[in-house]
């Protein structure tokens, strides 16, 4: 059984790429779930959006949990190197 448990996280100075080019990110949603179309019973779902500029403006990605657990630390590794270049720490 699925806790279908959501976190959603807003977002700043973000940007995602889509069919239609680049646009704003306002927000971020990750869930486990099943998947719409990764060969996986479950996976670990993100989905990047500006609702104010209609579906379109989505970025989502179906990873397995290997794979999401290596993105969050690869994630964490280009944060706080990117944070020590701007003086913004952890």
């Amino acid at each position: 059984m699925c806790t279908y448990h959501t976190e959603h996280l807003e977002l700043r100075d973000s940007s995602g790429k889509g069919a239609d080019g680049w646009f704003t990110l306002r927000e971020a949603s990750v869930y486990y779930d099943h998947p719409v179309h990764a060969p996986a019973e479950h996976t670990v779902n993100v989905d990047f959006l500006n609702r104010s500029l209609g579906p379109s403006a989505r970025v989502a990605v179906e990873l397995d949990p290997g794979s999401a657990r290596e993105l969050a630390r690869a994630l964490l590794e280009a944060a706080d190197l990117a944070a020590s270049h701007s003086g913004q720490g952890h």
